[in-house]
């Protein structure tokens, strides 16, 4: 029996007739109408800092790239793991039950495009556990079959330039990591820029160019992947970076330095393993000498590994809860303790995410669905709130937790959510004020609109929220009649891809000021075109 068929729906219906109650109309009496008003004045909002222009940004695995194993979409999965929460349950590529094989990704894809620019501009992160031991095989020749001794995987002049031409086509930026396996290793067990300078040349050959990179792929997990030997550790983390830093500074002196790219640490009550991998803390690997110094201080974040690895435990989650503050609220505890740890070893530098979803391994079930839009937005919104400048989401299409189906290179719900952010939210952040229990409020400058603020109003309750605005204004909200559907509506219309596989336009509802009354489970962005005081910067 395929699993598929033993998970419950929560379905929450949706009243489109509310989507801009002002003062005077009644909720639907299906709903409780909470009375309790939530009064904002973006004239009043202070600004208390700004993102990258990239804010919202995403990754394409290196796997994708070159083909192999990835997490095996829960459809094509007869069984699960056991529920309990294990750390060493096998995770390795040998487990078909776990994983795909995939093809090398079609990056020119003429929907694939479409659906990416609508993204821009972005950073597009091209790395993971499999770049960590790639051969770059730098001719024309047919691939080859099996890596040199010392790597892992092969990578193609053809399939890297697939890569340079879409960060071309779609208004990006390439972020990147390196090999780092045993191939590139000197007599004294130090790294070597032997497969990095020739990815580096190759990719100023095509007119490209790499506008950060991380040494590898989550040093916490130093023997992921198989690159590196059981007996690395913190002070062979230092001397690596300091020998990367060393070839980078005048090899691609333009190129930013991102790391540590840490994972897994940060929650309370919660000790990272996976597989019985070996694990290095953050605090270990920054105090190791000579003392790593990165241009952007870089960490990854999960709340959970999903069901695929475990079904229950700390580190686990479900749909049931996908709602609660403690769920959302993960990724501020993660947050601040990475911030702490910039502020203790490299301090003033900035701060980005370079990979985060859902969950670890491919995503829930649920990250697929309307669901996890709230989880989504809820991160964007926070995080810019705490200084944090860029995140990257994780993937932009493979398995679960992807925006892109993976397959039919469709939107999924998350999508929906990150083109709205696209469109609405510009770089200059205010505080929105104090919202209610399940009641998130967000704000940010209104893209393309000088003076203008974007409200984002997350109501992650089962009753609507009544929000008081001074000002006309335009309303844009997302609502679905199943928390755990895949389809996502506009202010009442589905939104999808045209005959022509072109984006929809994203029309806001004009809305007077006075009360209003926000759907339940809704997510609404509120755009007020001329918010201008003296707070604005």
């Amino acid at each position: 029996m395929k699993i598929l068929k033993a998970i419950s729906v929560i379905s929450v219906p949706v009243i489109v007739s509310m989507y801009a109650c002002n003062s005077g109309n009644n909720a639907s009496a299906n709903h409780t109408t909470d009375s309790s008003t939530i009064f904002v004045n973006p004239k009043e909002m202070k600004y208390i800092g700004s993102v990258d222009g990239r804010y919202q940004s995403y990754n394409v695995e290196m796997v994708e790239v070159v083909g192999g194993k990835f997490w095996k979409p829960y459809k094509m999965m007869d069984s699960l793991p056991s529920g309990k929460a294990t750390s060493t349950y096998d995770i390795s590529q040998n487990n078909n039950q776990m994983y795909r094989q995939l093809a090398p990704v079609n990056l020119a894809d003429k929907r694939l495009i479409t659906l990416a620019k609508g993204l821009a501009p972005a950073y597009v992160r091209v790395s993971g556990t499999w770049a960590n031991a790639i051969y770059f095989q730098d001719n024309d020749k047919p691939k080859m079959k099996k890596a040199p001794p010392g790597f892992v995987n092969v990578l193609t002049r053809k399939e890297w330039k697939g890569v340079i031409d879409f960060i071309k086509a779609t208004d990006s930026k390439l972020v990147t990591s390196f090999t780092v396996s045993n191939g590139v290793r000197n007599a004294q067990g130090v790294w070597t820029p032997k497969e990095a300078q020739k990815i580096v040349d190759y990719t100023k050959s095509i007119g490209g160019s790499i506008a950060a990179a991380e040494l590898f792929n989550e040093p916490t997990m130093p023997t992921a992947g198989g690159a590196i030997n059981k007996n690395y550790n913190a002070g062979n983390f230092a001397k690596d970076e300091a020998a990367f830093k060393s070839w980078a500074r005048k090899e691609v002196p333009d190129m930013l330095l991102l790391g540590p790219g840490s994972v897994g640490e940060g929650i309370p009550n919660v000790t990272f393993a996976m597989g019985g991998m070996k694990i290095l803390s953050t605090d270990s690997m920054m105090s190791a000498e000579p003392k790593p110094v990165f241009d952007v201080f870089s960490y990854h974040y999960y709340g959970a590994a999903s069901m695929r690895m475990m079904q229950s435990g700390p580190f686990s989650i479900k749909a049931a809860n996908a709602l609660d503050s403690n769920w959302l609220r993960k990724t501020d505890t993660v947050a601040d303790y990475y911030i702490g740890l910039r502020d203790k070893y490299n301090p003033g530098k900035p701060i980005w995410i370079t990979e985060t979803a859902e969950a670890a391994a491919g995503g829930d079930l649920f990250s697929a669905t309307y669901l996890d839009c709230f989880r989504y937005l809820y991160q964007l919104g926070s995080l810019a709130q705490k200084g944090v400048q860029v995140i990257m989401h994780n993937t932009l299409a493979a398995s679960e937790y992807s925006l892109i189906d993976q397959d039919t290179h469709l939107p999924k719900p998350d999508y929906w959510a990150a083109l709205l952010w696209a469109r609405l939210m510009g770089t200059k952040v205010y505080e929105a004020g104090r919202g209610k229990p399940g009641v998130y409020l967000f704000a940010q400058s209104m893209k393309g609109h000088e003076g203008g603020i974007t409200l984002l109003v997350i109501n992650t309750n089962k009753t609507t929220a009544n929000v008081n605005i001074p000002e006309d204004a335009e309303q844009f909200a997302l609502t679905s009649n199943e928390l755990q559907g895949k389809t996502v509506m506009l202010n009442g219309q589905e939104l999808q891809l045209d005959a022509n596989d072109e984006l929809p336009q994203t029309k806001g509802n004009a809305i007077k000021a006075g009360n209003m009354a926000l759907p339940p489970t809704s997510i609404s962005f509120i755009t007020f075109v001329n918010a201008d005081n003296t707070n604005l910067k």
